[in-house]
């Protein structure tokens, strides 16, 4: 059993790291001995452990497999948090992947779950996973209802983290509503809450959003200040799906301000990568990019290229 909790501590650090595909190996590791041994509250602890990492790093079908399997155990075992915990992590990544009422389905399972064991905290990232999935719809009014739901709880309960997601995802909808002040407003609210925790990635991603609001109001040096901040970090924690993000908000604030080539170089980093990580979708959003540099010389229309949010 101290090989166990060894590797248990180390799939821990590496998640602290950033380091999502070695936890990943790590957390396989701890599932083999749980099933050896017929642990099923450990196996199920381990199940869905691997699908958080892969959902860090932009695998939601991969994570759906394993929370899944987690998912029936829970009940098995009679642990009624863990249950509503799993069902949660079930609908944000049906939400990931594009299923919104799929994922409505099940953080409308997990909330009353919540209500009954008093789980407050976990009440509140299933209040902003909700919002999170009303914005996706452009339902931005529904979004707000849950979002202003969660963000008191998590100040209540003392998280932190959530605190500054729900934050960001208050910013994201005003900037999606053209409401860039009051985005600016909760996004640099949410910004050194995540340093103080130390959420990398989520510092990186409300770097990025920074960038994306000063790029929609014609203040390109001051975007790329931003993104400039929030690329290395990215790359420092793995997350390659959010480097191509924002290399291709760089790309288009070079294009903004005429500089073509560059704009190119930063696109064709990002196109590599997407195409590494298979995302269609951004792939196919980076070439009309590119296209639309091409194109720009037999047409003098100003290009319409819009930067991305996270």
């Amino acid at each position: 059993m101290n090989k166990l909790n060894q590797l248990i501590e180390q799939a821990k650090q590496q998640e602290g790291q950033g380091q999502a595909r070695q936890a990943i190996e790590t957390w396989q590791q701890v599932l083999a001995i749980m099933r050896q041994f017929k642990q099923r509250q450990g196996e199920a602890i381990a199940l869905n452990n691997i699908g958080l990492n892969y959902n860090n790093i932009s695998q939601p079908q991969e994570a759906l497999k394993y929370f899944n399997q987690a998912l029936p155990i829970w009940g098995e075992v009679g642990d009624l948090n863990a249950e509503a915990t799993t069902l949660n992590n079930i609908g944000e990544a049906y939400n990931s992947i594009g299923q919104p009422q799929e994922a409505l389905k099940y953080l409308n399972q997990a909330l009353p779950i919540l209500w009954a064991v008093g789980d407050r905290r976990v009440e509140a990232i299933t209040l902003n996973n909700i919002g999170l999935v009303y914005n996706s719809i452009s339902q931005p009014q529904s979004a707000l209802k849950y979002y202003n739901q969660a963000l008191p709880i998590s100040r209540e309960v003392g998280d932190r983290g959530g605190e500054a997601t729900t934050l960001n995802n208050i910013g994201l909808v005003y900037n999606n509503i053209s409401q860039t002040q009051e985005a600016l407003k909760y996004y640099n609210q949410a910004l050194p809450i995540n340093r103080s925790v130390g959420d990398r990635g989520g510092e990186a991603a409300i770097l990025n959003n920074i960038g994306a609001v000063y790029n929609s109001i014609s203040q390109p040096q001051e975007a790329l200040k931003y993104f400039n901040q929030a690329l290395p970090i990215m790359r420092s924690v793995g997350d390659r799906r959010g480097e191509a993000t924002t290399l291709n908000n760089m790309g288009g604030v070079y294009n903004k301000i005429s500089q073509p080539q560059e704009a190119l170089k930063y696109y064709n980093q990002a196109l590599l990568i997407l195409r590494e990580v298979g995302d269609r979708a951004m792939e196919a959003l980076i070439l009309r990019n590119i296209d639309s540099i091409q194109n720009k010389s037999q047409s003098p229309s100003k290009s319409n290229i819009q930067p991305i949010t996270k």
